[in-house]
């Protein structure tokens, strides 16, 4: 490593050593390492953070965009991404041969990820191609293990987000009749379903089920298009029809803005439905005295409330909880990161093997080809290279 701003040290700080320090001399000393650091280390700040970990955030976005500006960053050695696992293994897999990738708690998971392992995806596989023979595209939402993207990348399937499921579904139909969509059922539904697809043609397969022909029936199902595999966000279900009620009669004039990972009954209730981007848009787009109730992490929320103090900006459930993996980067761990970088130790440094690395970036690449405006029959023939 190149990073020494001072003297090499035996070993790294522990993180014990900053447990006891007050909220002030974290932030005096988070800025005196960032300023040391330099264009060396680019911190990344997911949307979901406290505004005590984006107030030193180079840059600030959803886990895909914040990827590919580190790895834009040709200065950058290191790459702290204050986010969650997945998040830093994309950045690893997308960043240049010299960049290393930090993320600051390496506890920072995420339970939707945690829900699709390789072993139970490649079980579900095979059960699913014995019945349908060769029939299956695999999809996965951005928020998944590299392990899964690889799974994906290595047999012709592609990688989503949130803005562009629509666009991965069109192109995976295009190649064949039916979809496996990892690991988040509510974006595959909705998504499916506003492309005209009944519910009726949608399986949900519960994973690890004791009897999985039996639980998961409608997956064999001849006239099935897609299989949803059975995982949910843990904030984004938190959301219901009711408190959209409750918000509606409290005020006529209120707008209802959720995510696409919110419940089906809760998407088809809301005004406007979009990816993080896209409700940060709405938002700046709005005039003044536009009232908002929005479906998504709440420290994404308060920070748009803040920013927007002439519209009225609220949470759509009143006592919501942010996201308990996502708050596990505290300033503590950020300063711990930091400071240690600036001595030549990389903490917590997040490391996709080599393999993983390259069937993952094979699904991201062909996720970026429908990005870049590819129709679906263009991109079908990317699936063959």
């Amino acid at each position: 490593m190149t990073l020494v701003a001072g003297p090499l040290t035996t070993g790294p700080r522990p993180f014990a050593d900053y447990v006891s320090l007050d909220a002030q001399a974290i932030r005096e000393r988070t800025w005196a390492a960032k300023r040391a650091l330099g264009k060396r280390a680019v911190i990344l700040g997911h949307h979901y953070q406290r505004e005590s970990i984006i107030e030193f955030a180079d840059f600030r976005g959803d886990s895909f965009k914040l990827s590919q500006l580190a790895a834009a960053q040709p200065d950058a050695e290191a790459i702290v991404f204050c986010g969650v696992h997945f998040m830093a293994e994309s950045a690893d897999v997308l960043a240049q041969p010299h960049q290393i990738v930090i993320l600051p708690d390496v506890k920072a998971g995420c339970s939707m990820a945690d829900m699709a392992t390789l072993d139970d995806v490649e079980d579900a596989w095979d059960q699913l191609l014995a019945e349908h023979g060769d029939t299956f595209t695999p999809i996965t939402y951005m928020n998944s293990s590299a392990a899964i993207k690889a799974f994906c990348g290595a047999r012709g399937g592609v990688v989503c987000t949130s803005s562009n499921a629509r666009q991965a579904l069109e192109w995976a139909w295009a190649r064949k009749p039916r979809v496996l969509f990892l690991p988040d059922q509510h974006l595959g539904r909705n998504t499916a379903y506003r492309m005209g697809v009944p519910l009726e043609h949608m399986a949900e397969w519960i994973w690890r089920a004791p009897h999985p022909r039996q639980v998961n029936a409608r997956a064999f199902e001849p006239d099935t298009r897609i299989v949803l595999w059975r995982g949910f966000c843990s904030v984004h279900t938190k959301f219901d029809v009711r408190q959209i009620e409750e918000t509606r009669a409290e005020d006529p004039a209120v707008k209802v803005l959720v995510h696409p990972e919110c419940p089906f009954d809760v998407v088809r209730n809301a005004d406007l439905v979009g990816s993080t981007e896209f409700i940060i848009e709405q938002v700046m787009q709005a005039k003044p005295g536009a009232s908002w109730a929005i479906g998504t992490e709440i420290h994404l929320v308060h920070r748009l409330a803040l920013e927007h103090p002439e519209q009225r900006i609220r949470s759509l459930q009143k006592n919501v909880c942010p996201c308990a993996t996502m708050n596990r980067i505290d300033p503590a761990h950020l300063l711990w990161s930091l400071e240690n970088l600036a001595a030549g130790h990389a903490v917590n440094r997040v490391q996709v093997t080599e393999h993983v690395k390259r069937d993952a970036r094979v699904a991201l690449d062909r996720m970026l080809a429908l990005k870049a405006g590819m129709s679906a029959a263009e991109a079908a023939a990317l699936a063959k290279d």
